[in-house]
């Protein structure tokens, strides 16, 4: 991950973001998944226990290690921001990045996106500064930055930004999970309630 981390991400190494886990069930069993800057990996684990093939990637080696023999899980040492897009060719019906950015990989991201893949993005944004780090402009969305980032190209599910406190941190963050425009329409929404005739 560039740039420092938060207390904000520090407090859930282990449990899975409860924006990636609200949204899971959009992802089927048996989907190939790219866990991108996975640090320890704890959406891979997430992910793989609930039947996805995961890609867990990272620059720090370590870091991964911890991951090795873990069913459905292959690790892949990468730095993301210095050469060529380390996954060319490779598409997933899902990926999921928290807690990182950086610009020049979302039109690799999108085109490594199936037709009727799964996107869930949360990590920090513009105003975070007030609350801890990281401060760095680099690595904090403006506002609407991954709305406009997908616009056109992928179908929004759900959006959130703003000040969130979760698991005793506070931090500024910005949440989207979207689907690609194959997937059939309307989707079911995770958390709600249907009743079908």
């Amino acid at each position: 991950m560039p740039g420092p981390t938060t207390a904000h991400s520090h407090a859930s190494l282990s449990e899975p973001s409860a924006w990636v886990e609200r949204f899971a069930p959009l992802v089927a069993p048996g989907a190939r998944l790219l866990d991108l800057a996975c640090g320890h990996g704890r959406h891979a684990r997430f992910f793989a226990a609930r039947g996805a093939n995961v890609l867990a990637v990272d620059r720090d080696a370590a870091a991964l290690s911890g991951l090795a023999g873990i069913a459905r899980i292959e690790t892949r040492v990468a730095d993301l921001e210095s050469g060529p897009w380390p996954i060319a060719g490779e598409r997933f019906d899902a990926i999921v990045v928290a807690n990182y950015l950086h610009r020049p990989l979302f039109p690799a991201l999108l085109r490594a996106l199936a037709d009727d893949g799964v996107l869930l993005y949360e990590t920090f944004a513009r105003g975070n500064e007030a609350y801890g780090r990281p401060t760095n402009p680099d690595f904090l969305l403006e506002r609407d930055e991954l709305l406009r980032l997908v616009q056109g190209r992928l179908t929004v599910i759900a959006f959130e930004q703003g000040i969130a406190s979760e698991r005793g941190s506070t931090a500024v963050v910005q949440r989207l999970a979207a689907t690609g425009v194959g997937r059939p329409w309307p989707p079911d929404l995770p958390g709600a309630a249907t009743e079908r005739s």
